[in-house]
């Protein structure tokens, strides 16, 4: 009958290849741990036979048929993940200890501090993981000799942070924040208010863009940022182009290379970033269909619909070419997003990371904005109370196992603050 769901017994995501608007509920899904079958609609055939629809022009793709039948037409990702019971309000007046930012810093943090009996409250914009969710393997964190996905390590985090109390507040953020009386006063973008006696700052960093005409209008069109883990199954016969150097990049190329038909590498320096683990570096120079150029950069983006093609320019010489390519993956680094601390004491370096412990320090004196009789604890930024963790940090080490290393440190350093100010 027409109008009836299939049946399905989990969520099925039914859209057109290029929808800039599917590829978003596809990543947020696929990094929020929730299963589901993407089917690609072409015809009208595809629409009968899928949705029970007659035409594919008088549907609003894409659709999101949840397993119980509901079906949501062009929804967006927060309309999805609301139907998904992801977006809550806090729940307390206040807490202990507020955390922004469910990276691999943020969730460690979270667990630590809930498992020591703070009541803890986790707010993430988007899904959970951070750019480490985003990583298609992570094979040199302690404890998984095999390597694990990115999106299930951080899955796994956000389960054991729930079972020990952790609020977590998908799909939301600060807009404004406050400092005094001891507390951090938010205001949330849905409206609702928050206060904490204490905070930990775990938003990591952004993909840095490539600053390119159409850039905006191919985005989820053939150009992604990150390692593309939700789009790699549907690179299957296609030439697809990495740019980067570093070991997002350089894990990226080795999942796309087990799906697509060939993999360009594109490095801006004369060979793989010295950060990148030799092991990767290892493998990407010895798997047969990917192919790396050096000193070349991604200088032009051209498609009518979605990406057609890139310009590629070599860094030595200056000469350009025209590459042919339906897909183009972005990791070339990131950038903090501080912009909120602006408006506050906490201070931030010309990047944009966040000061924080010895390195506020001039010649062992404490910034004028600090007013306590003690030195900044390590980690705690330039307003008491208020620390930073992981990669938004001022001179981190960019590493999952550093950052969540970090996150439960600050929790240590939290205990203080609040014993202090009791």
């Amino acid at each position: 009958m027409l109008g009836q769901p299939k049946e399905s017994r989990v969520l099925r995501l039914l859209g057109e290849r290029d929808s800039a608007q599917a590829w978003e509920i596809r990543d947020f899904l696929r990094r929020s741990g929730v299963a589901f079958d993407w089917v690609e609609l072409v015809s009208d055939d595809d629409c009968r036979r899928e949705l029970g629809l007659p035409n594919l022009r008088n549907v609003r793709l894409p659709v999101v048929e949840l397993p119980q039948g509901t079906r949501l037409f062009s929804p967006t990702v927060q309309e999805v993940a609301s139907q998904l019971g992801f977006v809550t309000k806090p729940r307390l007046r206040e807490y202990h200890l507020s955390i922004y930012g469910a990276g691999p810093a943020g969730l460690s943090a979270a667990v630590y501090a809930a498992s020591e009996g703070l009541s803890t409250v986790l707010v993430e914009r988007s899904a959970v993981g951070g750019q480490a969710g985003t990583t298609s393997m992570i094979e040199n964190y302690l404890g998984f000799p095999d390597g694990i996905n990115g999106a299930e390590l951080a899955e796994r985090a956000r389960q054991q942070a729930v079972k020990f109390g952790v609020e977590l507040l998908m799909m939301q953020e600060g807009v404004k924040s406050e400092f005094h009386d001891n507390r951090i006063w938010t205001d949330l973008a849905d409206g609702s208010k928050m206060i904490a006696r204490a905070n930990i700052c775990a938003t990591g960093v952004e993909w840095r863009r490539l600053n390119l005409a159409n850039e905006d209008r191919l985005l989820g069109r053939g150009l992604y940022y990150g390692a593309g883990a939700s789009e790699a199954p549907l690179c299957g016969g296609e030439d697809v182009v990495v740019v980067g150097g570093g070991n997002s990049a350089g894990q990226a190329v080795m999942h796309l290379a087990a799906h697509a038909t060939t993999v360009t590498m594109l490095v801006r320096d004369k060979a793989l970033a010295a950060s990148m683990s030799e092991y990767l570096s290892s493998r990407i120079l010895t798997q047969p269909n990917v192919h790396v150029r050096y000193e070349a950069s991604v200088t032009g983006l051209d498609g009518e619909k979605a990406l057609e093609r890139i310009q590629i320019t070599s860094r030595s010489t200056g000469e350009s070419e025209w590459v042919a390519t339906p897909r183009l993956f972005v990791a070339i680094g990131g950038v903090p997003n501080t912009e909120w601390a602006s408006q506050t004491p906490i201070m931030r370096d010309s990047g944009g990371y966040l000061i924080a412990g010895p390195d506020l320090l001039t010649n062992g004196k404490a910034p004028t904005c600090w007013k306590l009789s003690r030195l900044p604890y390590y980690l705690e930024t330039s307003v008491p109370g208020s620390f930073a963790a992981g990669d938004v940090r001022h001179r981190s080490i960019k590493r999952v196992a550093t950052a969540a290393g970090e996150g439960a440190m600050a929790v240590a350093f939290v205990h203080r603050y609040l014993e202090e100010t009791a």
